[in-house]
């Protein structure tokens, strides 16, 4: 059956077209929208909470972004999956954190960005994420004070998860100014082919 993947360039599915352009796979890539196209049935088998991106494997169906991404990187670009216990609790802490740190607060800035007419976008809720954001991107920038990479010396899955979610932040032209260590980091991210690829399908 192979490996399909659902979802679109510009929207979350970003995360995992790159993940799987990372591993080299062939894979189908089904275009499915984040509206009319990913609520209907037979999608919604696939995906019943109706979003993307979701993945199939033979018997296999997945959804969440982190999940997907961690599946792929384990089977099948053992390269970027960490083989040590801890680094791997540490590859899963990092894809948390990622959605549950600063998924929330940046979707503010989007909706209201990119979703909201200008006119009528609330400039106090997209300071207020802001602000709040400045927290978890401190711990992030700290982590990478001394290493090139969230693991180690390394790009990894952890690395992938975290610019994955922050390619929104960047969207959204966010000042990564105040976090230096990040801003080279999420460059060098940013910058590896397969995100490129991913991008232009």
């Amino acid at each position: 059956m192979g490996v399909k993947i659902y979802g679109i360039p510009g929207s979350r599915a970003d995360r995992s077209l790159w993940a799987i352009e990372e591993t080299g796979i062939e894979y189908e890539h089904i275009k499915t929208n984040f509206g009319e196209e990913s609520k209907a049935n037979e999608y919604l088998e696939i995906n019943p909470n109706g979003r993307i991106p979701a993945l199939v494997d033979g018997d296999l169906k997945l959804f969440e972004s982190m999940a997907i991404n961690l599946y792929l990187a384990k089977h099948y670009a053992s390269d970027l999956y960490p083989t040590d216990p801890g680094d791997e609790a540490k590859a899963n802490q990092w894809s948390v954190w990622a959605i549950s740190e600063i998924e929330p607060l940046q979707m503010q800035i989007v909706i209201q960005k990119f979703f909201v007419p200008k006119d009528k976008q609330d400039q106090g809720t997209i300071d207020q994420a802001s602000k709040n954001l400045v927290r978890p991107l401190k711990v992030l920038d700290e982590a990478l004070r001394e290493n090139d990479y969230l693991l180690g010396q390394s790009f990894s899955v952890a690395d992938l998860n975290v610019a994955g979610v922050l390619l929104l932040l960047k969207a959204v032209k966010f000042d990564f100014g105040a976090f230096q260590n990040a801003s080279v980091w999420l460059d060098k991210c940013h910058a590896r082919p397969a995100l490129e690829r991913a991008r232009a399908l």
